[in-house]
C-alpha cells in the first residue's frame, strides 16, 4: 500500500479556497494549516504579506465542508531557534486561539504544523501530551502509520514552485514495497514558498496510478492507525469519534 498526504501551510485565502474546491470535487478533505494571527498580518515580513490570508470565518466555513483546519503557530515563529518556554508559550496562545475561535476545535485531535518544519527534541517531547500529533522534517516516506504514532515527517520545496520535486517523491515511494510520503505544500499558482499548480494537484487528486491519497495527516493516522489509547479513552468518554 503506497499512501500520499499534502498538508498546505499558511492559509492564504485564495489557494485555501481552491484547494478546498479541487478536493471536493474528488471527495478528499484538505488540511490547511493556519497561522492564528495570520489574518492580522502575522508574520510580519515582506514577503509573506505579498498574499492575503484568510480568516476564521473562512476556517469556519472550509471546516463544515468536512476539511481540516489545523494549528501552524501564533505568528509563524521558528520554534527550532527560540527558548523552550517561549516556544511552549507560543504553541499554547495558538491552540488558546483556535479553541476560541474554531469550531469544535480539540487540540488533542489536532496535528501541530511547525513552522518551518523546525522542531527541537525537546518539543517533540513535549507536544503529544497537548495534541494528537505533530508535524516536522525528516524523511517524508514514512513506514505506514503506526499505533501511537505522534511523530509526521514531512518535505517541502522552494521558493521555485515544487510539483517536480513531488513527483519525483512520488516516484521514490512507488519503487518501495509500502509507504507513506507526507508533502508540505503551500499556495497555488503564485502564491506562496514553493508552490503547487492546480494541475498537478487536481492530477494527485484524481488518483495516481498505485497511489491512496489520503489528503489529511490526521485522517491518515485514524484511518490506517488507531489513535494512542489515552486518546480514544478521552474521546470516548466525551462521546467523540475519532
Amino acid at each position: 500500500m503506497h499512501v500520499v498526504t499534502l498538508s498546505f501551510d499558511d492559509g492564504f485565502e485564495r489557494s485555501s479556497r481552491k484547494t478546498a474546491e479541487i478536493f471536493e470535487q474528488f471527495g478528499l478533505a484538505a488540511t490547511i494549516n493556519v497561522v492564528a494571527r495570520g489574518h492580522l498580518g502575522e508574520p510580519d515580513e515582506a514577503w509573506h504579506n505579498r498574499w492575503p490570508k484568510g480568516d476564521f470565518a473562512l476556517w469556519n466555513e472550509l471546516r463544515a465542508r468536512g476539511h481540516e483546519i489545523m494549528p501552524h503557530g501564533y505568528m509563524h515563529a521558528n520554534k527550532a531557534e527560540l527558548p523552550f518556554e517561549e516556544s511552549k508559550r507560543l504553541i499554547a496562545a495558538c491552540l488558546e486561539e483556535f479553541a476560541n475561535k474554531l469550531d469544535e476545535f480539540d487540540a488533542t485531535r489536532a496535528v501541530f504544523a511547525f513552522p518551518y518544519n523546525a522542531s527541537t527534541p525537546k518539543l517533540e517531547g513535549w507536544l503529544p501530551e497537548v495534541v494528537r500529533a505533530f508535524r516536522t522534517a525528516g524523511d517524508p516516506i514514512m513506514p505506514l502509520p503506526q499505533p501511537g504514532q505522534t511523530k509526521i515527517c514531512c518535505a517541502a520545496f522552494g521558493p521555485e514552485p515544487c510539483d517536480e520535486h513531488l513527483e519525483r517523491l512520488v516516484d521514490d515511494l512507488l519503487a518501495r514495497p509500502t509507504g507513506w510520503l507526507c508533502y508540505n505544500a503551500h499556495g497555488l499558482g503564485d502564491e506562496g514558498w514553493g508552490p503547487l499548480s492546480a494541475t498537478t494537484l487536481e492530477g494527485c487528486s484524481g488518483g495516481w496510478s498505485n497511489v491512496t491519497m489520503c489528503a489529511c495527516c490526521r485522517r491518515a493516522l485514524r484511518s490506517i492507525s488507531p489513535p494512542r489509547d489515552r486518546f480514544a479513552n478521552r474521546a470516548q468518554r466525551a462521546g467523540i469519534l475519532v
